[in-house]
């Protein structure tokens, strides 16, 4: 008996070495899809003195990943052909051409290797987040495997969505990438009119990756035809719904709900007749409106006075807004006895953490008669924060207040919108300009002199970024990469097999909610939308790529299980 148990035991060991042989990309897939959104962006170390980008542990994984692939490709397990990879490399090869244009040609990237390192950093970036696509293309094999994803993306939303709820009410951890010191990994709070962002580095990121999610969630609630996966997936919906209120960004939102009356349309356009497909329309639309605007009246507190600040300008917006006010403080003190009645009550700030407060660093030059000066400000300004401005004095070098001052379009349209049409957008035009083939080179934008050394860079519209920085070439290759994964997603958004249909409008939405986004932000360039973009791309294209049987009995389908 003895004998038996000990033969056994390697032949169950070979058999679990098997398997994970089989599918161990499969398996660093669904977790990678998990890891990606749910782990915060906690640094590991720094690649570059002084710049924000950082490795964080799913660079790690990631390159172990990569090797894997490679492993299993030299041994040939998989295959690297895949339906984006000559736009890819062609993309790879013009981004490579626009870093010796920047630095022979326009002379905007010094000849030095911090300045090289940062471009060749920022190419090896979006290189790392095209390999995403290729992996899970390559992983993916069976439906079985592509609904274990989609049970992993809904079991993440609904983690994210929790983890934002103790941000909100609890005073949960916030780990944010906005500044230099923040994306150290400092632990940090939510203040009244901080902005949601769960498990994401800022409240932008978090949007995005909505915007790319929500619609592939929205497709399959109303695809679903087994009842608990309908109000699962009708639930997880809902909390990545109110996710995206309360995280107050007006791009994603609009976005979204661009890309959710997509899926409506392309949804109701599946019945056979027209009569059938116009009621489809108004009553998921209608039902759809509904939902949101109750989502909106119970929390949208934050987003709703920033799409007022919109129309700030309009004769009427006194009125309305007056309207507006008395009609919140009457949800606020609904809200409040309701909150009574339950029990619920206000946590006290965590003692270790930090707010946005910099009173602290006030005290060296400041006395208690002292006062922060007022000044007109933008309507998303919420508090007049001084300039803090280092001076020689005789005893030394001490920190004084310096009034701040703003632009007109800053008092006109907000500091939001200012920003990128005072600086950032400018700038961007600028590096192209330069050199229209190729642009001026990554992380070249927002600098002032050849030489500067800046530690963040964005512009806030991905399309003048590429265009910026890699020129018409690099913005037509990239987005039409993107315009490749519309047409084939084009394809079987009728498909007759349920899986494939789904994923097709979901994604195929999405896609056209993330196009939007980048107008406003740079998405494409966010390492947490970025991977989720095109792993989700991967997945799809991958089962596009099986051969899956329509039912011939009208039994109801499984999407998640």
């Amino acid at each position: 008996m003895a004998k038996k148990q000990n033969s056994s035991s390697p032949t169950r060991f070979k058999k679990i070495w098997a398997w994970l042989d089989n599918h161990i990309l499969f398996v660093l897939s669904a977790f990678l899809l998990a890891f990606i959104p749910l782990y915060p962006k906690l640094p590991l170390f720094d690649i570059l003195p002084g710049y924000i980008v950082r490795v964080r542990f799913e660079d790690i994984i990631i390159a172990f990943s990569g090797f894997v692939w490679l492993v299993q490709l030299w041994r040939k397990k998989i295959t690297w052909q895949s339906p984006l990879l000559r736009m890819i490399g062609i993309y790879t090869a013009i981004g490579f051409f626009s870093i010796v244009s920047a630095i022979f040609i326009t002379h905007t990237v010094p000849l030095e290797l911090l300045h090289l390192g940062k471009s060749a950093l920022h190419l090896l970036r979006y290189i790392e987040y095209f390999f995403l696509f290729v992996m899970m293309y390559s992983a993916l094999k069976t439906a079985k495997q592509a609904k274990v994803i989609l049970m992993t993306v809904v079991l993440s939303v609904l983690a994210i969505s929790i983890y934002g709820v103790g941000q909100k009410y609890w005073y949960w951890p916030v780990y944010s990438t906005m500044n230099r010191e923040f994306s150290k990994g400092m632990r940090l709070y939510l203040t009244e009119h901080a902005r949601v962002q769960s498990t994401f580095g800022g409240h932008y990121d978090l949007g995005a990756y909505l915007v790319i999610i929500l619609p592939i969630l929205l497709a399959l609630t109303y695809k679903a035809q087994v009842k608990w996966e309908k109000r699962l997936l009708f639930l997880t919906h809902t909390f990545g719904l109110w996710l995206l209120i309360v995280s107050a960004s007006r791009a994603p939102f609009a976005a979204y709900t661009v890309a959710a009356l997509l899926v409506i349309v392309l949804i109701s356009y599946n019945e056979p007749t027209w009569k059938k497909r116009l009621f489809s329309f108004l009553k998921r639309s209608i039902g759809f409106v509904f939902f949101l605007s109750f989502l909106l009246v119970i929390f949208g507190e934050d987003i709703n006075e920033r799409f007022m600040q919109v129309v700030e300008s309009h004769p009427q917006y006194p009125k309305v807004m007056a309207t507006y006010d008395y009609w919140n403080a009457r949800r606020k003190d609904v809200r409040d006895v309701v909150y009574d009645r339950l029990g619920i009550r206000k946590l006290a700030p965590p003692p270790n953490s930090v707010a946005f407060d910099n009173s602290n660093e006030l005290e060296p030059v400041l006395t208690p008669t002292d006062q922060l000066p007022t000044t007109v400000r933008p309507s998303d300004v919420y508090e007049d924060i001084p300039d803090l401005v280092e001076v020689e004095t005789d005893q030394g070098v001490v920190v004084v207040e310096k009034e701040r001052t703003w632009s007109a379009n800053a008092l006109k349209y907000g500091l939001s919108v200012a920003i990128r049409l005072d600086t950032l957008w400018p700038n961007a035009i600028k590096g192209f300009v330069r050199n229209p083939l190729l642009g001026s080179g990554y992380a070249t934008l927002n600098k002032e002199a050849v030489h500067q050394f800046t530690d963040a860079d964005s512009t806030d519209n991905n399309y003048l970024r590429a265009l910026g920085e890699t020129g018409l070439l690099g913005f037509l290759t990239f987005f039409g990469t993107i315009f490749l994964v519309l047409r084939l997603t084009a394809k079987h958004l009728f498909d007759k097999n349920l899986l494939k249909a789904t994923l097709a409008i979901g994604v195929f939405a999405g896609s056209i909610g993330l196009l939007l986004n980048a107008l406003y932000i740079d998405v494409y360039a966010a390492s947490k939308v970025a991977f989720t973009y095109w792993a989700v791309v991967g997945v799809t294209l991958a089962v596009f790529s099986l051969k899956l049987t329509v039912p011939k009995r009208q039994q109801p389908q499984a999407l998640l299980k």
